[in-house]
C-alpha cells in the first residue's frame, strides 16, 4: 500500500520542463509599480498533459483582492480593467487569503506531476511575477510555490512562433478566438495566455537527448 504522504511519481509533464510545472498567471492591478500600486485580481491555470503527451490548460482558479493598506490605485488603471473596487458582488479577499486561494491548486498540481517548483507563464511575465512577489512579501506568505525569478514569457514565444508580441494578435495568429470585450479580466487573459502557450509548445518538436561525444 502506497504511503499517502509519499511524493507522487514524476509524470511526463515533470520530465518535459526539467522538474518545473508551468503555471499561467495573470494579475490585474492599480498601476504599473508593484511596490506602490495595489494588486486587485489574480488568476492561475496550471498546465496539464493529455494521454498523447500534449499540453492542455488545467482548471483556472482566481480571486479578487482587497487593496493592501497604503498602496495606490491609479483611476486610469480601473478604466482599463473595468474593476469596481467597492462593487457589492466583488467578493474580494485580503492579499494573504487570495494568495492561498490560488496557491493551493498549484501545490496540488505540483504533487500530481511530481514537480519540484512552479514556473510562472505570462504575457510580459515579469510584470505578473513582480506583483506576485510583492504581495507575498507584504503578506508574509511562507509557501509560495513559484520560482522567484525564472519565467516562461509568451511575448518571446509568440514573437518567435508568429511574429506577434501583443497578446490579442498572438492569440489570433495562433488560430484561437479573441474577444476584446473580455480582455483585462484576469480569468480571460489567463485562459487565452494558457491556450497560446500550449499551442506554441505543442507545435515544437520534443526535446532530443544530447549526443555525448565518445
Amino acid at each position: 500500500m502506497q504511503n499517502a504522504d509519499a511524493p507522487a511519481p514524476p509524470t511526463r509533464l515533470c520530465n518535459r520542463f526539467r522538474g518545473f510545472l508551468p503555471v499561467v498567471v495573470d494579475v490585474e492591478t492599480g498601476g504599473f509599480d508593484w511596490n506602490r500600486h495595489a494588486l486587485l485580481e489574480i488568476a492561475v491555470a496550471p498546465i496539464d498533459m493529455d494521454e498523447n503527451g500534449l499540453l492542455v490548460v488545467g482548471e483556472i482558479t482566481s480571486s479578487h483582492v482587497v487593496p493592501a493598506e497604503g498602496l495606490d490605485i491609479d483611476p486610469k488603471s480601473l478604466e482599463v480593467t473595468g474593476i469596481v473596487i467597492d462593487h457589492p458582488f466583488r467578493d474580494a479577499k485580503p492579499e494573504r487569503v487570495a494568495l492561498e486561494t490560488v496557491f493551493a491548486p498549484v501545490r496540488a498540481a505540483l504533487k500530481k506531476h511530481g514537480c519540484q517548483r512552479a514556473i510562472l507563464v505570462g504575457h510580459n511575465a515579469h510584470f505578473d511575477l513582480n506583483f506576485l512577489n510583492a504581495a507575498v512579501a507584504r503578506s508574509g506568505h511562507k509557501r509560495n510555490p513559484f520560482h522567484p525569478f525564472s519565467v516562461f514569457d509568451t511575448v518571446s514565444l509568440a514573437g518567435v512562433a508568429y511574429g506577434q508580441t501583443v497578446l490579442a494578435r498572438a492569440v489570433q495568429a495562433a488560430g484561437l478566438q479573441w474577444n476584446s470585450e473580455e480582455q483585462h479580466s484576469a480569468v480571460y487573459d489567463t485562459e487565452r495566455t494558457a491556450q497560446l502557450f500550449c499551442r506554441i509548445v505543442n507545435a515544437w518538436p520534443s526535446p532530443v537527448p544530447p549526443v555525448v561525444a565518445p
